[in-house]
């Protein structure tokens, strides 16, 4: 493993620098010929700026609405403070996701050693790295499994509860830990893990629920009465069955619910040695999957994942290539969109093909036949 981790890190800043060049031609804000689409430069964080009232000062969920939860709008705010400009603030925030970036190949290089490359050089993390801030919950999820595989289950729990405050997918990661430390005989563990977790969201939530619960709860309202987003394997059926919104929150929740608990017992049954951690993948995959809105940078969440649990480089191959063209799809197609349209016709093939691959990811998983971290050949790296 020696000089595994420079290489981890040089990697990690490589790709993070091919996609801030890709970002950089829509930093400065001035969007009036389209470039956003036509160059595939397009990222949530340069319209939020001025949209959110960070060009003001506002504090966001006392002052000005958000559509995230707090600790991701906090996040807004700090890269806000020191900005000037729509490129200022879209600079200041890459610092913020680099770092994020740097901090989960650290601490995936300690669980997984070079392994941790599957992160670093994948061209999702150049898409989509610096679109939204997803980053930010990747780093707290990858260190509270990190904390989690040393014991150290208070941790864990502060850190995961940390990631949901900041973008809720760390909270399912709970279920399988939580689960893991359950069939260990150790359910003080299990209720410290979840315990500490709880904490840490209500430490995170609850000023802000207390002083402007109008504003708080925006983020909760938005994300359940929206209607599935165009990458959603919702959207179809709610054009074109006219379900309302509520139908599909409640076909969307039941689906994932059932498909996770075939995967759990298949799974347990198939693998009766499995460490139950380990299901946060398929769990991540199947919400994904089942969820009404798959963001593309929501695949950030899985990239982790691939070095802990499914080190497939073949399969992993096929899913960039997807997510790529999942991308490059969907905003040339918005570059061309008018009220009404649904999705192009290649833009619908993209999402098909990685779905398709996803699935073929979980039932390579649930297998068993690639090395994961539970055969490691470094497992030093776990516990140093």
């Amino acid at each position: 493993m020696k000089g595994g981790l420079g290489l981890v890190f040089a990697a990690t800043v490589v790709t993070l620098a091919v996609g801030y060049l890709i970002k950089l031609p829509c930093a400065g804000g001035d969007w009036s010929d389209g470039r956003q689409y036509r160059r595939l430069c397009y990222s949530d964080i340069v319209p939020l700026y001025t949209a959110r009232g960070l060009d003001k000062g506002l504090v966001p969920y006392l002052e000005a609405d958000n559509e995230y939860p707090v600790l991701t709008g906090l996040s807004m705010a700090v890269a806000g403070a020191p900005a000037g400009s729509h490129a200022s603030f879209f600079n200041w925030t890459v610092l913020l996701l680099t770092g994020s970036a740097l901090a989960t190949a650290w601490a995936l290089y300690r669980m997984v050693g070079r392994r941790a490359l599957f992160f670093a050089l994948a061209p999702t993390l150049a898409a989509y790295g610096f679109m939204n801030w997803d980053l930010l919950a990747v780093a707290l999820a990858t260190f509270g499994t990190l904390a989690y595989l040393r014991e150290r289950d208070g941790a864990a729990g502060i850190l995961l509860g940390l990631g949901a405050a900041a973008k809720l997918y760390p909270g399912l990661l709970l279920i399988p830990l939580a689960a893991g430390r359950l069939r260990e005989g150790r359910a003080d563990r299990a209720f410290r893990l979840a315990g500490w977790a709880a904490a840490a969201w209500i430490t995170v939530n609850l000023p802000f629920a207390i002083l402007a619960p109008d504003r708080w709860s925006f983020f909760f309202r938005l994300s359940t009465s929206r209607p599935a987003d165009w990458d959603s394997t919702w959207l179809l059926p709610q054009y074109k069955l006219g379900w309302s919104t509520g139908t599909v929150n409640l076909l969307a929740g039941a689906t994932f619910l059932a498909l996770a608990i075939v995967v759990w017992t298949v799974t347990v049954r198939r693998r009766p040695g499995l460490q139950l951690w380990t299901l946060g993948f398929p769990i991540l995959v199947l919400f994904l999957l089942t969820s009404k809105v798959y963001s593309p940078q929501f695949s950030l969440w899985l990239l982790p994942w691939f070095a802990l649990t499914l080190p497939d480089i073949r399969l992993f191959a096929a899913f960039q290539v997807a997510d790529v063209a999942v991308f490059v799809t969907r905003f040339t197609w918005f570059a061309d969109f008018e009220p009404g349209d649904l999705p192009s016709a290649s833009f619908q093939l993209a999402l098909a093909v990685r779905a398709v691959i996803l699935l073929a990811c979980v039932i390579a998983w649930i297998r068993g036949r690639v090395e994961t971290l539970e055969s490691a050949p470094e497992p030093a790296a776990v516990t140093a």
